[in-house]
């Protein structure tokens, strides 16, 4: 091949990928194996203190995953990947890296409800404590900032809602307090946004969703932009201090600009476990390679659903980036010039009871809690994925009582406003 660096469809095919070395097999193997051979006790004592790469134990890392990994880092533009078993246990092995019991992480209050009870509830045994800030108002961030901060979290398109978060502008204040930005990139996927061009240290994805993309298979990934660095202040001792576990090595000084992927590897998955099954990985990376192709008509199906929901009379208001009127029109011709994604939220004029029996009305459209599948679902987040938020935090997150969300698949687009329009109807 030339020196061209390849374009985006190429990487999804092939980046990380080669032709199996012992077989020629084209498509990448999977290693459904716990355990691998060493070459001799030297090569196994160098693997164990980090002194060479190569494969100990599929807890901590396995060749199939590495082809994931890879393929995922050069989709985001990042330095090094982490693959693990869900987009949760993601979040987990990023913040174990970055925060000691007692400190403070601040997060984009429009987040996935499953994130929010996660962070909210689940990370306080941690010692970890979130402050909430609007990312409709940056300035919240800077407000939310004090000595104990580590790190802010968002979502490049908000779970439900769809709105898009301005991520530059977060990112300055993440500079100005010296933490790192980490992007949940779910919703968009690579394909639409790249957090890292716009000032992202750490992108996370759930590869159930569109990544994946047909809905067989969980995953999570953590991606390294390789931006950010560790040593400064002694914030971040797991990853500037000496670890005992390897013979007093510093992280950030061995590993330089993919230190925190090692840290998640080495720290967080040998020690915490979330591993993603060799198979996942091999489902997932088949998933990939239509990501371009399946984004693209995901998108100019939203948008045609959208257009028709803000024009049908049982509707109160549609919450779509992609369509002029919108609010976060603007940062979505910025962000996201391709589509503004395929999960969005409509509010009907009959209430909480009126979502409830729209769900159930509907035939082509999935009644699930998933988003990024080839088929379309549907859901009431006030009644299933935010149910455990009060009403006045369900309308803050994008999930007030009467707000049904969507997650537009691939299908005839004619066929699915037709389900919608007899549910709707009926």
């Amino acid at each position: 091949m030339s020196d061209r660096l390849p374009g985006f469809s190429t990487l999804a095919v092939h980046a990380g990928a080669q032709p199996d070395p012992t077989t020629g097999a084209r498509a990448t193997p999977i290693y459904q194996t716990t355990s691998f051979v060493f070459n001799d006790a030297d090569h196994a004592a160098s693997l164990f203190g980090l002194q060479a790469f190569g494969n100990i134990y599929t807890r901590i890392g396995n060749p199939t995953n590495a082809v994931l990994e890879e393929r995922v880092a050069a989709l985001e533009g990042g330095t090094a990947a982490l693959a693990v078993a869900s987009g949760h246990a993601a979040q987990v092995v990023v913040l174990q890296q970055l925060l000691q019991p007692g400190d403070e992480f601040i997060a984009a209050r429009k987040l996935y409800g499953g994130s929010i009870n996660q962070f909210t509830h689940a990370f306080k045994s941690f010692g970890w404590n979130v402050v909430w800030a609007d990312p409709d108002d940056i300035a919240s961030f800077e407000r939310a900032v004090t000595p104990r901060t580590k790190a802010i979290f968002i979502e490049s398109i908000a779970n439900p809602a769809g709105s898009i978060t301005d991520i530059e502008a977060i990112s300055t204040v993440a500079r100005k307090a010296g933490v790192p930005l980490i992007v949940d990139n779910t919703l968009a996927s690579p394909y639409l946004i790249r957090p890292i061009d716009h000032g992202a240290d750490i992108v996370v994805h759930s590869l159930t969703k569109f990544l994946g993309g047909h809905g067989n298979s969980l995953g999570g990934i953590i991606v390294d932009a390789g931006t950010f660095d560790w040593s400064t202040g002694g914030k971040y001792p797991m990853l500037s201090e000496p670890r005992p576990e390897y013979h007093g090595i510093r992280l950030q000084e061995t590993f330089g600009n993919f230190a925190f992927a090692i840290a998640c590897r080495v720290l967080g998955l040998r020690d915490l476990g979330p591993a993603l099954s060799p198979f996942n990985a091999f489902m997932i990376l088949t998933g990939i390679e239509t990501l371009p192709l399946r984004m693209q008509k995901h998108c100019d199906n939203a948008k045609a659903i959208a257009e028709y929901l803000a024009g049908h009379p049982a509707v109160a208001s549609v919450s779509y980036a992609g369509l002029p009127n919108d609010k976060y029109n603007q940062l979505a011709r910025k962000y996201a010039p391709r589509g503004a994604g395929a999960v969005f939220t409509f509010s009907l004029k009959g209430g909480y009871d009126a979502g409830v029996s729209l769900v159930s009305k509907l035939q082509l459209f999935s009644h699930l809690a998933n988003v990024g599948d080839t088929r379309s679902l549907v859901i009431h987040p006030a009644s299933t994925t935010h149910s455990q938020l009060d009403d006045a935090a369900k309308i803050k997150s994008g999930a007030g009582p009467d707000v049904v969300r969507l997650s537009i698949g691939i299908e005839d687009k004619e066929d699915l406003i037709a389900d919608l329009e007899q549910a709707l109807g009926a």
